[in-house]
């Protein structure tokens, strides 16, 4: 921090000049064609003939600029009119001489200087500034830990306990065959209760990787099966102790399906308490509260609704939060003009504002949150000095504009760490040809965005050049790229650019003293602090298993013959093993299948004690399965629950009798195949169907999951 006289503005620009030990600036609005030298922004008083770091280069002294021998001689194998070409281009790229240095002049500087002039004149003294400071930020840390522990640690549901702690896409149900044969692993089906917690604006989450439900498969959408039952349905209720009847299966994100029952806030959030109710059949689709569900027309082993009355009152203050965070950051950069404790401080509030609040990783628990960001911290931490060795602290040296230093930059980080609710609404999940042509509106937007850094670059690249850095800045993007290309030609791994590596590429480019740069630097410096608070250090370089991770990988599919189909069964060939697949790579030795979504069977070719052979092919016959309740033994309408869920239909007519029709009800059922190596399996098929008169529709051509 320093001083400023506000009523003299001409003292305010000689004080910039004479911290960069020059006589003439640049600045980014004006047209001003007065220059100094190309490190003069990060050089002390005076003229000192001592070595200076400007960022990139070690200068200072005398500098040979004699070619060398060899490279002379280099130049001679080619022709003259090329080396006249390299020439200019040489010249052009030094840029102009003297070079231009930016600095930024305020606008409305009697402002913008005012909160500097306050401190001046009330907090004068060194040592008392840095009391205020550390005032300061212990009451960001007292105000954002209250915020934090009524937000987190308050909360209990009456006769339930603690909740859990659950992240938007939370659900009972894995993936695939994740669930293990009869979903044995996602065990108990019914009868047992779970007190959670969910944070808030869940009714935004989607399903990012295509999920199957029966012969559909959502993607881009949220992932909520079932509801309440259609308000002109005559069948008895499922169970009258849930939240309007509403019964989802439980592969549905738990957060969105509460909210789509009416039991939670979207946009705060809560606690409460599910049930598990057991094997369910025909789950209808429904708009509610901004959700829409998605349909099942035959049974699913486990099922979930909400208890009512169970509703604690407990919410996600993460908005409360960054309103702490937001105040005390602007506080700080409105009265500091040191880079030090400008930059320090905010990129730490912003750091435990993502990691604790904001956009925290999938936990249970936050006394697993607490650890996993303070762990996460110090690594951040020393990817944040060089970022500021190297780059912030030429941009902000000297800078008086502290309005526009809080909009631009410091805006900027807000926007960029919260990223959750900014850029990751962009349409691009992963850069994979499959995932850009299935993603709506993905390959528009990567063009956008490329054509915008691009743009950028080059305005970037333009300012290089009038401060005279263009070549080492071409070299050191030189080395960047190089580095890139060979990633990409090792074999066996593919390079995925985390945004937090995107930030890290491109913040060297950012290092001036221009409104441009100060937005972008802002800007990246968010996007980093979010990479890593939110998803750690993920690697440059990832196994195509770890980047198609929860995705299709184009794996062999089983060649599935139906053999014999009637009402109440049907048999399949599944073809011969083992399998070798030439583009994965890999031999099957197994086969898995699905049916409703539920791993039922799962066989080997090595072991045929559950298979029935056919001239060398292997065979698999199942039987029509008819649904059973699971209801609450306390319910009081069990009987007939039992009754309605069993093979006898049940219906109620106008005067509400019971009629009981002794036939039995089929429902249809979806069959998907995937071979399996080992306990791994690959992609299963699109479902084929089984309708409820016993005939057999074929699956369509490709992958599921």
């Amino acid at each position: 921090m320093g001083r400023h006289d506000p009523t003299d503005e001409e003292a305010a620009v000689n004080d910039r000049r004479s911290l960069d030990g020059s006589t003439d600036q640049y600045h980014d609005d004006s047209d001003d064609d007065a220059t100094v030298g190309a490190d003069a922004p990060l050089r002390g008083p005076g003229n000192s003939s001592r070595p200076s770091f400007d960022g990139l280069r070690l200068g200072g002294g005398n500098t040979n600029n004699n070619t060398p021998s060899w490279l002379n001689n280099f130049s001679d194998q080619f022709p003259p009119s090329l080396q006249q070409a390299w020439q200019k281009t040489k010249t052009w790229t030094k840029g102009p001489d003297p070079p231009r240095i930016f600095t930024i002049t305020p606008l409305f500087p009697s402002i913008q200087h005012l909160p500097i002039t306050l401190l001046d004149r009330f907090v004068p003294s060194k040592l008392h500034r840095f009391g205020l400071l550390l005032l300061i930020l212990a009451s960001w840390l007292l105000s954002f830990s209250l915020v934090l522990r009524a937000s987190s640690f308050s909360a209990s549901v009456p006769g339930y306990g603690t909740p859990l702690r659950l992240h938007c896409g939370a659900a009972y149900w894995e993936e695939g065959n994740g669930c293990g044969l009869n979903g044995n692993r996602c065990r108990p089906f019914a009868n047992e209760t779970l007190a959670f917690r969910c944070p808030a604006d869940c009714h935004k989450i989607q399903a990012l990787n295509p999920h199957a439900v029966g012969d559909q498969e959502i993607v881009y959408r949220s992932l909520v099966v079932g509801g309440p039952p259609p308000d002109n349905s005559t069948s008895f209720p499922r169970d009258i102790t849930l939240v309007n009847n509403a019964i989802y299966r439980s592969d549905s994100f738990i957060c969105p399906a509460a909210i789509h029952a009416g039991f939670l806030s979207p946009t705060t959030g809560g606690c409460g308490v599910l049930k598990l109710t057991g094997e369910q059949s025909h789950f209808a689709s429904s708009t509610r509260h901004g959700i829409e569900s998605i349909s099942f027309p035959s049974y699913f082993p486990q099922t979930f609704g909400f208890i009512p009355g169970t509703h604690a009152q407990c919410h996600d203050l993460r908005w409360p939060a960054l309103g702490v965070s937001v105040a005390f950051t602007t506080l700080l950069s409105l009265f500091t003009l040191s880079p030090l404790v400008f930059f320090w401080s905010n990129f730490t509030i912003l750091f435990f504002q993502t990691a604790l609040a904001s956009d925290p990783p999938n936990l249970t628990t936050y006394h697993d949150l607490l650890s996993l960001a303070f762990g996460r911290f110090l690594p951040a931490a020393f990817c944040g000095w060089v970022t500021y060795r190297y780059t912030v602290r030429r941009s902000l040296l000297g800078l008086t504009a502290q309005v526009e230093k809080t909009v631009l930059w410091l805006g900027a980080a807000w926007v960029g760490a919260l990223n959750n609710h900014t850029f990751d609404k962009i349409p691009i999940q992963r850069l994979t040809p499959h995932d850009l042509r299935a993603q709506p509106g993905a390959i528009p937007a990567l063009i956008a965005v490329v054509l915008t850094i691009f743009c950028i670059a080059l305005g970037q690249a333009w300012a290089f050049r009038l401060e005279g850095r263009m070549p080492r800045y071409l070299a050191v993007y030189g080395i960047l790229v190089s580095s890139i290309l060979v990633m990409l030609a090792l074999p066996g791994l593919n390079l995925r650019i985390h945004h937090y590596i995107l930030a890290l590429l491109l913040l060297p480019g950012t290092s001036f003293q221009n409104r441009p740069s100060l937005l972008y630097q802002g800007l990246l410096v968010g996007l980093f602090v979010n990479g890593i608070a939110r998803w750690g250090f993920d690697s440059i370089l990832q196994t195509p298993g770890e980047l198609l991770a929860g995705a299709q990988r184009g794996t062999l599919l089983p060649d599935v013959q139906v053999m014999g189909v009637g009402a109440e069964k049907i048999t399949f060939g599944l073809g011969k093993l083992p399998q070798y697949d030439r583009k994965a790579d890999v031999t099957f030795d197994g086969i898995s299948v699905l049916v409703n979504d539920v791993e039922r069977f799962r066989g080997y070719g090595d072991d045929d004690s559950d298979w029935g052979g056919l001239e060398g092919n292997l065979t698999w016959t199942w039987h029509r399965h008819h649904v059973h309740g699971h209801g609450n033994e306390d319910d009081v309408d069990n009987d007939l629950d039992d009754l309605r869920n069993s093979d006898i239909e049940v219906t109620v007519d106008d005067d509400n009798a019971v009629q009981i029709e002794a036939r039995r009800r089929h429902l249809p059922e979806y069959f998907r195949f995937g071979y399996m190596s080992g306990s791994s399996v690959g992609d299963y098929s699109k479902a084929g169907v089984w309708d409820e008169d016993g005939l057999w529709r074929k699956m369509e051509d490709g992958p599921s999951l």
